[in-house]
């Protein structure tokens, strides 16, 4: 009796029907694949990288954000291409006072914006030489010292850095969260009072005297005003990468001193 085992050699006919199915295998993993990762970017995450320079010195030009998406509920913006399937929001949450969020623009939905979150329905706004206040009161700032910013067309500014101390809202405690202010003086640092109604929210950027953000109310193109609570993406909350790109793409000799090593992995605040 023969012990060998044998393997029977495939015949010709056999290797299209085994490449086929090989094929359809792969096929079938990258379509897994691709809707894990637009389930997890629509639902849970979603990375976004800042442009401008309008949240220094919370994020720098460069930063690469996580964006929680489930943080306030989901909008028709919450899905990949925007479809108009739904109004309103599902699962809604109320961000809170502090919170650095990315939303649509008011004026172009095709536009991400990120700023933080300084008046919720019902506050009343307003800046008074450079100072902010809610609900007429001052919000404390603490100076930190002389600060340098770059912008995201590499212009150098330099300011004064302040610990900033928002109100918190729903049961939470204060925010303390560090500004940058280059002037107190302009129409955006003494502001008519503005009064948030419901359904919308008031943003800032950290940036106070280079950011486009809700204290502007008019019909210029560039105008945010009162932002509606349905344009909500959900709240930033770590970077994990930083690149300041002072040089051409590349000059690849520059790309690790290019990293901003300190600022991985930092959550947002």
């Amino acid at each position: 009796m023969d012990d060998n085992k044998t393997v029977s050699a495939p015949s010709h006919t056999d290797a299209p029907r085994r490449e086929g199915g090989g094929f359809v295998e792969l096929v079938r993993t990258v379509v897994i694949a691709g809707v894990l990762a637009l389930s997890v970017r629509t639902v849970l995450f979603e990375p976004f990288n800042i442009p401008s320079g309008s949240m220094i010195p919370t994020l720098q030009v460069g930063d690469y954000v996580w964006v929680a998406k489930y943080s306030y509920g989901y909008s028709h913006f919450s899905l990949p291409g925007s479809p108009n399937l739904f109004t309103g929001r599902i699962w809604e949450s109320t961000p809170h006072r502090g919170d650095v969020a990315v939303f649509r623009f008011t004026k172009d939905t095709s536009i991400d914006y990120i700023k933080r979150i300084v008046g919720l329905p019902g506050d009343t706004i307003q800046m008074r030489e450079g100072r902010l206040y809610i609900n007429n009161q001052e919000i404390p700032r603490e100076p930190e010292g002389e600060y340098t910013a770059i912008d995201e067309h590499r212009t150098r500014m330099e300011g004064d850095r302040y610990r900033e101390i928002l109100p918190g809202s729903a049961g939470r405690g204060p925010v303390a969260h560090d500004i940058l202010k280059l002037t107190d003086e302009g129409g955006k640092n003494d502001t008519p009072e503005y009064v948030v109604p419901p359904g919308y929210f008031f943003a800032m950027g950290d940036n106070r005297d280079d950011s486009a953000d809700s204290r502007f109310m008019g019909d210029e193109p560039q105008d945010l005003g009162f932002v509606p609570m349905e344009n909500l993406i959900g709240q930033a909350k770590w970077i994990f990468m930083s690149v300041d790109a002072a040089h051409p793409f590349w000059q690849v000799w520059y790309w690790p001193a290019e990293i901003r090593w300190g600022r991985l992995f930092m959550g947002v605040r």
